[in-house]
């Protein structure tokens, strides 16, 4: 598509994901060039958010991986780091374009929210120990 066309695009993509963000009181961490590290006060609403960010992109003619996960994190300045972060960036690897993966961890948060999750499968995460079982939010 060229530079030019890829970095207006890359542009509408960030004002887009910035007001999804906001509207679901979420926080950018860190802009990772084409991504985002983002973090939410809950799961349901983390889901959310990348379901509107999923449409968002679409319209755009680009597909995004999205990961969710929650757990401890440390705070370095204004970034995050932590084994929480770590697995959620092993489980958006993980995630097929356009699908939100998540965690067992976040599938049991989101229970009476009416997200619906399904199976993906077990997961081993490079510098993660045991298999993770992966979960589509939808």
């Amino acid at each position: 598509m060229g530079d030019e066309r890829w970095r207006s695009v890359l542009e509408q993509h960030d004002v887009a994901a910035e007001r999804r963000v906001a509207g679901f009181a979420g926080q950018r961490v860190k802009h990772t060039g084409d991504g985002y590290l983002l973090s939410f006060t809950g799961s349901t609403s983390a889901i959310e958010c990348a379901q509107a960010v999923n449409y968002e992109v679409e319209r755009l003619g680009l597909q995004s991986k999205t990961g969710v996960h929650t757990g401890e994190c440390e705070r370095r300045g204004d970034d995050l780091s932590g084994m929480a972060v770590h697995i959620a960036a092993r489980i958006m690897s993980a995630a097929e374009p356009q699908i939100i993966a998540t965690s067992q961890t976040v599938k049991d948060l989101v229970v009476g929210s009416g997200l619906r999750v399904k199976p993906l499968g077990g997961y081993k995460h490079k510098g993660v120990p045991g298999e993770w079982q992966l979960y589509a939010a939808f």
